[in-house]
């Protein structure tokens, strides 16, 4: 009941190249576990291999190495869910997970391990104020600034702290960079991440993104124009931020960029001639790239013509023969004027036209600010990003049924965007919003509002946001999807037991009687199980109360069965709830008393896996005949136990 242990996955994978450079040791609790010999894994890589203080290019920052190891340790933590704050709860395919986005992440990398096609995130920028997002490695400001001799012990500041601090720098980069190693393992082939930033972090944000996803992988820059002027901030006013995007392989040239719209294909192309190969645009056949430089003949006219001045040929002086022949390239529509080559729209690699990195017309904070205020009636945030800006960038990159993750949720812009992107073109989008349950300024009017964390606005600015959009003009066919399952992370569900068998004393045996802690519900249990299982949280859930008896008797129709559930029930016969994950993919129960007549008429559902609680059982019999069970009725079954 663990996240996975990314550290021993890392060796596996180092194991599975170099066998040899892969050990067993002891670990600090005397148990053997596998470990890398770095020694030998040195001498594997002997070529390349970087040691000592040789000078290389890296960005290094004090914090690093406990940052990673971070990212990489498991955590004994679960989602919880909240049917009372979701909407839809039921049918929704949309995620909401109240809690730290660390360990978020480190939850979802079974479920969601290559399945997120984009990625925004707009992180707190680095002011130079204290940070609130301090993970376990990370001092506190106040143990900092005495560790650095920059307060005395009476707390007295020795130093300014201003913005070229380089404590902030370095709290900054430890707290995003193991965020970005787990967002990464969650991206699919063709996904894309967008991380918003503005000047005082771009340069070192540029370079652990290239570190972690590649700087071949780096798709650009967009330049985004967030108010119109500065207020005399700087030297040169900042109006602008920076959203940095890289693709977990960039070797499509579809990643981003625009659909292509029917007005846009009927205004680009057409078949005047009547091609065969169907409708067509032209384009230039020269370039400002050094290239061929020759002169093109046009053979029915004997006209020459050479590339324009400081240009040259897109192609060599065979090819070119060979596309006039083929009518690839033609000298104009009139067949008199400069060379062109014709583009055929059924050869397109791509259905996207390529996106700008200078946007200006799409939203301002302002914008932003005023629409969040609209919907939830109070000033909540001072500098949100507009709809019309995560709109777009959702556009760019994704299309229907595509997974979208945001896990500095904030106020929920990037929900509400996928929402009404859907509306419009009746996609099935689906989005996870992750948002830590920041307790807001008491003097603000959010709070004077009654909202106490941000997280409970960013719900509300959701639930008000999908009643919007209904009352709106909505694509026809749309699953109209405005709810969301709501999540909280907590601890465990399972009992902590700290102790070995030898050290228990009698009179403490009856607290382990039950390996689930008390103030836990099956429902709690049963997204633990999808979790620990990797399957997908969105999935339809259907909730039964079955009554083995009654199902396994004679009755000659549904309403005589239904009857004898009825009186079964008055009578107190044994009933167990059960729960049925899109359909039969998993079937679950966990409550005490599971007997052969439960586990018979589950088993006639044939479903793919089946688990139970291990220490609910009616009788040791029954615990050790369920297997046994499956395999005579349902062979394929998975069965397990919590």
């Amino acid at each position: 009941m663990h996240s996975p242990n990314l550290t021993q996955e890392n060796i596996a994978r180092i194991r599975a190249l170099f066998p040899g450079c892969v050990t067993e040791v002891k670990g600090e609790d005397g148990q053997l576990k596998l470990a890398v010999d770095f020694d030998q894994l040195k001498q594997e890589l002997s070529e390349s291999i970087v040691e000592g203080p040789q000078e290389r290019y890296h960005l290094n920052w004090p914090g690093k190495r406990a940052a990673l190891l971070t990212a990489n340790a498991p955590i004994a933590k679960t989602l919880r869910p909240c049917r009372e704050e979701s909407v839809n709860f039921d049918i929704t395919q949309n995620l909401f997970i109240e809690g730290d986005n660390l360990d978020a992440l480190k939850l979802l990398q079974e479920t969601y391990l290559g399945k997120v096609k984009m990625i925004y995130i707009d992180p707190p920028y680095n002011t130079g104020n204290d940070f609130i997002y301090e993970d376990d490695f990370a001092e506190n400001a106040e143990e900092f600034l005495k560790r650095s001799n920059q307060k005395d012990e009476e707390g007295n500041r020795l130093v300014a702290n201003t913005e070229a601090n380089g404590r902030f720098h370095s709290d900054w980069l430890s707290m995003i960079y193991p965020r970005l190693k787990l967002a990464r393992n969650l991206l699919s082939d063709d996904g894309v991440i967008f991380i918003s930033v503005d000047d005082s972090e771009y340069h070192n944000l540029k370079k652990i993104a290239d570190e972690v996803f590649g700087e071949t992988n780096n798709l650009g820059t967009i330049v985004w124009k967030k108010k119109t002027n500065g207020n005399n901030m700087g030297y040169i006013p900042p109006v602008h931020d920076y959203f940095l995007s890289y693709g977990k392989s960039a070797s499509d040239d579809s990643l981003l960029g625009f659909p292509l719209s029917e007005e846009f294909i009927s205004k680009t192309y057409s078949n005047p001639d009547s091609d065969p190969r169907g409708a067509w645009t032209t384009s230039d056949l020269s370039a400002n790239h050094v290239g061929p430089y020759f002169e093109i003949i046009n053979p029915k006219t004997g006209d020459i013509f050479l590339p324009p001045k400081g240009r040259y040929w897109v192609f060599g002086e065979s090819d070119v023969k060979k596309r006039i022949e083929d009518g690839r390239i033609i000298f104009g529509k009139s067949g008199t004027g400069r060379p062109i080559q014709k583009k055929f729209l059924n050869e397109r690699t791509s259905m996207r036209r390529k996106a700008e990195s200078w946007w200006d017309n799409h939203g301002m904070n302002e914008d932003g600010t005023s629409e969040i205020s609209e919907l939830i009636g109070t000033k909540a945030f001072t500098h949100p990003k507009p709809l019309i800006t995560l709109k777009h960038l959702c556009n760019i990159c994704t299309q229907d049924n595509n997974v979208i993750l945001d896990f500095f949720a904030g106020s929920a812009t990037t929900a509400h965007a996928v929402m009404q992107l859907n509306a419009e073109d009746g996609g099935n989008r689906k989005f996870i919003m992750v948002q830590l349950p920041e307790p807001c300024d008491e003097k603000s009017e959010a709070f004077k509002a009654g909202y106490k964390t941000i997280a409970e606005i960013s719900k509300e600015r959701i639930r008000r946001a999908g009643t919007k959009i209904l009352e709106g003009e909505c694509r026809e066919g749309w699953r109209k999807d405005i709810g969301f399952r709501a999540f909280k992370i907590d601890s465990s569900n399972m009992v902590d037991v700290y102790y070995t068998p030898d050290a228990l004393e009698q009179g403490q045996l009856e607290f382990f009687i039950d390996n689930i802690k008390p103030d836990r519900t099956p429902e709690d249990l049963l997204f633990q199980v999808l979790l620990d299982w990797g399957v997908d949280l969105s999935l339809p859930i259907r909730k039964e109360i079955i009554h083995p008896q009654i199902t396994q008797m004679d009755a000659d129709s549904k309403t005589e069965k239904d009857n004898l559930r009825k009186s079964a029930k008055s009578a107190d016969k044994t009933s167990f709830e059960v729960f049925f994950v899109d359909d039969n993919a998993l079937v679950a129960c966990f409550d005490t008393g599971v007997n052969e007549d439960l586990v018979k008429e589950l088993a006639r559902f044939e479903p793919l896996r089946v688990v139970f609680c291990d220490t609910r059982y009616q009788s040791d019999n029954d615990k050790i005949n369920v297997e046994q069970i499956f395999k005579q009725m349902s062979p394929h079954t998975e069965v397990r136990s919590i």
